[in-house]
């Protein structure tokens, strides 16, 4: 994550540097915004009901914690 502070930068170009990494943007010396890039494909998705639903339907599933799962794994 890049840091940049607000008094040397604009918004054009912060916008541009968000495209390749997040940005951190203070004022003095303290973290006031982060910009983070986005691409057609995340808005499309932020934005598709089916999708909500698909990601819904699968935090209300039963899950594993990491070392059930590795358990499961090591006893086949």
């Amino acid at each position: 994550m890049k840091t940049v502070q607000i008094e040397q930068t604009d918004l054009q170009n912060c916008v541009s540097q968000a495209q390749q990494e997040r940005l951190l943007v203070t004022q003095d010396g303290q973290p006031v915004a982060l910009v983070i890039g986005v691409d057609k494909e995340q808005l499309e998705l932020g934005q598709d009901a089916a999708f909500w639903q698909l990601i819904a339907e699968r935090r209300s599933q039963k899950s594993l914690r990491r070392e059930e799962l590795q358990k499961s794994w090591l006893e086949e």
